[in-house]
């Protein structure tokens, strides 16, 4: 049995694809293997995903009939995976030589049910060093340590799911899989749900996944409907810390990073079309309403001045009309948002 499993999906990279399936050649070792996901592409990624498995050394490929976006791509993974440890890579990202060997070293040397690591951003030629947003490192921690106080970035606000490594444990029975019915966010869902369920964690400052910014493949660079769905993920995020024992701890930390996901795409709407800038508009006002009153109104009370009266006048908006429910049972790549 494998000691890795290392889960790739692909759609539509044919660009990236050869370095991505480069950089896992330079990292194969006999106790890994690589789970290829292609998507349903329709470029030529899936002849450049089939003509690197027969050369990698424990590449399985699986091959979506239809495009079913990233959450049911790394599910797909999950389920085919057999090894002791997981961690994820998307299809226009890289490793340095010899990365996993310290990722899984770090699982080793810490015991936890999970390890994050830093990261290295890729614009082109630049590069910038993103480093995890916890107060403590190289120490076993545990997972709800992770959350964290409500005006601080902490590792809820580090969603990219790639710059870890975690035990199967945590996936046994069906569990943690990712929110099949969200096409953006939900990295961010599974993350929270992650630290709110999770025993253990650990902190490394290990540098080798360079994540690609700044591509048209990219989820951050869509216009469409799809930037819409970081609501339903709030939405059940907060759910899943309404239902949580420490409920009251929490809460604040859930409520302030749902207004500052509101405040962002408020702030960047001149890219979406009309209609759809009054559809989020809508929704994030019913976002708003939705929210425990006491605990947004310290929210608001906390922010800056901006952002507090821009969300106060969007709660406020509509005001009489009935709400959409919320979207129900809501579990590539995120913008930071503090």
């Amino acid at each position: 049995m494998p000691k890795l499993s290392v889960i790739v999906p692909f759609h539509n990279v044919q660009d990236f694809a050869q370095d991505t399936l480069r950089s896992l050649a330079r990292n194969a070792r006999p106790d890994r293997e690589f789970i290829l996901v292609d998507d349903c592409s329709t470029d030529a990624t899936p002849q450049i995903v089939d003509r690197a498995a027969r050369t990698l050394p424990g590449a399985r490929v699986i091959r979506h009939d239809t495009n079913q976006g990233i959450a049911r791509a790394r599910n797909s993974g999950i389920d085919a995976a057999r090894g002791d440890y997981l961690t994820f890579l998307d299809g226009d990202d890289w490793y340095a030589p010899g990365y996993l060997d310290d990722l899984v070293a770090a699982m080793d040397r810490y015991g936890t049910d999970f390890v994050r690591t830093d990261h290295v951003q890729s614009n082109g030629r630049d590069r910038v060093v993103r480093r995890a947003p916890a107060r403590r490192r190289d120490t076993i921690l545990k997972a709800r340590e992770g959350i964290g106080q409500a005006n601080l970035e902490t590792m809820v606000d580090y969603p990219f799911v790639w710059a870890g490594i975690y035990h199967r444990r945590l996936f046994q029975d069906g569990a943690r899989r990712f929110a099949d019915d969200l096409r953006t966010a939900e990295d961010r869902l599974w993350t929270w749900t992650l630290h709110l369920t999770a025993e253990t964690f650990a902190v490394t400052g290990l540098l080798g996944v360079f994540y690609r910014r700044g591509v048209k493949t990219s989820l951050t660079q869509i216009s469409d409907d799809r930037q819409l769905d970081f609501i339903p993920a709030h939405d059940a995020m907060l759910r899943a810390v309404t239902d949580h024992p420490e409920a009251d701890r929490f809460l604040p930390k859930a409520v302030r990073t749902y207004c500052a996901l509101i405040a962002f795409h408020r702030g960047n709407s001149d890219r979406l079309e009309p209609g759809l800038a009054r559809r989020l508009e809508r929704a994030s006002a019913e976002a708003l309403r939705r929210m425990p009153q006491d605990v947004l109104e310290e929210t608001l009370r906390g922010m800056d001045d901006q952002r507090g009266r821009m969300l106060r006048q969007l709660r406020a908006s509509g005001r009489g009309k009935p709400a959409r429910p919320a979207r129900q049972d809501s579990t590539g790549k995120p913008e930071r948002v503090a």
